[in-house]
C-alpha cells in the first residue's frame, strides 16, 4: 500500500469585513479607478472627436483635401453627410465626409489609432 501524501496548500486568510468602515470608504477605490479611466482614455478621445468635427464642419467648396484612402481632390459640393471631390478633369467622386482626414500639404486632423 502506498501512503497517501497530502500536499500542504497555502491558506489565504480573508479578513472579516470590518463593520466600522463606512461604505463610502469601500467605494473609494472603484471611484478612483473610474476617474483614472475618464481622464486617461475618455477625455482625450472626446477632445479628438471635437477637433475632427470642427474640421469637418469648416470644410468649404474649393478646399484641397486628402481622404483616408489616400485620394487627393478638390471639394466641388458639400452635402449633409457626403462631399463631392473632383480628382481629375471631369472626374468627380462622392465620398463620406468622415473619410476626409485633412487638407493637402498639412498634417492629418484625424490621428492614426496606432499613434494614440
Amino acid at each position: 500500500m502506498t501512503p497517501l501524501i497530502h500536499h500542504a496548500l497555502p491558506v489565504v486568510a480573508m479578513a472579516a469585513p470590518n463593520e466600522n468602515v463606512s461604505p463610502w470608504v469601500q467605494f473609494l477605490p472603484f471611484a478612483l479607478a473610474l476617474g483614472i479611466v475618464y481622464f486617461v482614455l475618455l477625455l482625450p478621445m472626446k477632445r479628438r472627436q471635437k477637433k475632427v468635427q470642427q474640421f469637418l464642419d469648416a470644410l468649404k467648396v474649393g478646399d484641397r483635401v486628402v481622404t483616408n484612402g489616400g485620394i487627393h481632390g478638390t471639394i466641388v459640393k458639400i452635402a449633409d453627410r457626403t462631399v463631392k471631390l473632383q480628382v481629375a478633369d471631369k472626374v468627380n467622386l462622392e465620398i463620406s465626409k468622415a473619410a476626409i482626414v485633412g487638407l493637402q500639404g498639412q498634417e492629418p486632423v484625424v490621428a492614426d489609432n496606432s499613434q494614440a
